[in-house]
């Protein structure tokens, strides 16, 4: 569930949320909200959170749970498959918190409130994150959702040469790429050639003279391959991949920044997860969690096929977050 499939899709109706959610996998809606009342949670509570179905949502969300634990709530977390699904949940109170993405969500509201072509036409994200934040709560208080300070961790597009080509071109930015006037052919999607966050945003915002796309995935391994063997110059992935580095690739940064800020940040039901005390447990998690931390945590589970549940927890303690 990468940054350029993980934007806004057909809205779905309450009978189809109903059908899906039974076929989604994890726990169900109802057994969640039953879990979290059972006696091994805290005092307070009970609280769902949810997860999309990706490995980084599932990690976010086991974050959250273990945090509000700590803090006496009884909690249990519930995979509900994507947005279209566990937003109208989250809505409702069916879900109390998720872990969410600022620029994504907005632009999902967004088309909610305004139709599906206002991300296009009137976009209320962009890479500036507190602008881009204010355009969320905007959109998302008046359906009764409460949403919290974003931190420094960021999952969005992010683009990787060779480190052997960077040194050579003395790249360092996306901006360095453009004034190199380098021929360069993307790993990626076939849809990064009209998508304006891949190829058309990086021969608008930084002239880089694109030659072609290598349709290999964004972020699959053929695609850093690809980069690697010399075949491609540039590949798609995002900010949270924790391959880069054994590819022997290194990110160039956003300098200009053409992506929009999807910084991780809670999403509560503000009716029944308002209780400050959710935000000041949530919050701690905010504002230690890193990118470069989210990218370790997403590895250890994807190519160590540890428990999200596990990593969660072994960094909650590590960081001093639990137990106190």
């Amino acid at each position: 569930m990468n940054r350029i499939s993980r934007a806004t899709g057909a809205l779905l109706g309450a009978a189809a949320l109903a059908v899906s959610l039974a076929a989604c996998g994890g726990d169900s809606l109802e057994q969640g909200r039953e879990k979290a009342s059972g006696p091994s949670g805290g005092g307070k509570g009970p609280l769902v959170v949810g997860a999309a179905a990706f490995t980084e949502s599932k990690v976010l969300a086991e974050l959250y749970a273990l945090a509000l634990r700590d803090a006496g709530y009884s909690v249990s977390v519930t995979t509900v498959k994507n947005r279209e699904l566990y937003e109208p949940s989250l809505e409702k109170g069916e879900i109390d918190v998720v872990p969410e993405y600022a620029a994504t969500l907005a632009e999902f509201l967004n088309a909610k409130a305004n139709g599906p072509k206002a991300p296009e036409e009137k976009p209320v994200a962009s890479g500036d994150a507190k602008a881009t934040v204010d355009a969320l709560r905007a959109l998302a208080e008046p359906r009764g959702l409460k949403v919290l300070d974003a931190g420094e961790a960021v999952d969005q597009n992010a683009f990787a040469v060779s480190k052997e080509f960077a040194a050579e071109n003395k790249l360092a930015t996306l901006s360095d790429l453009g004034a190199a006037k380098l021929k360069v052919k993307i790993a990626a999607g076939d849809e990064c050639a009209v998508r304006p966050f891949c190829a058309p945003g990086l021969k608008k915002v930084y002239g880089i003279d694109v030659a072609g796309i290598d349709p290999k995935g964004v972020g699959t391994p053929q695609a850093k391959q690809a980069v690697k063997d010399g075949v491609d110059q540039l590949v798609l992935t995002t900010t949270t991949d924790a391959t880069v580095d054994s590819f022997g690739l290194v990110f160039l940064t956003d300098d200009k920044k053409l992506q929009n800020a999807d910084n991780v940040l809670p999403v509560l039901n503000a009716k029944d997860a308002g209780d400050p005390a959710v935000a000041t447990a949530l919050d701690k998690i905010t504002k230690v969690l890193t990118t470069a931390d989210l990218a370790e945590l997403n590895r250890k589970v994807d190519a160590e096929r540890a428990k999200p549940e596990d990593v969660a927890a072994a960094y909650l303690k590590e960081k001093g977050l639990v137990g106190k």
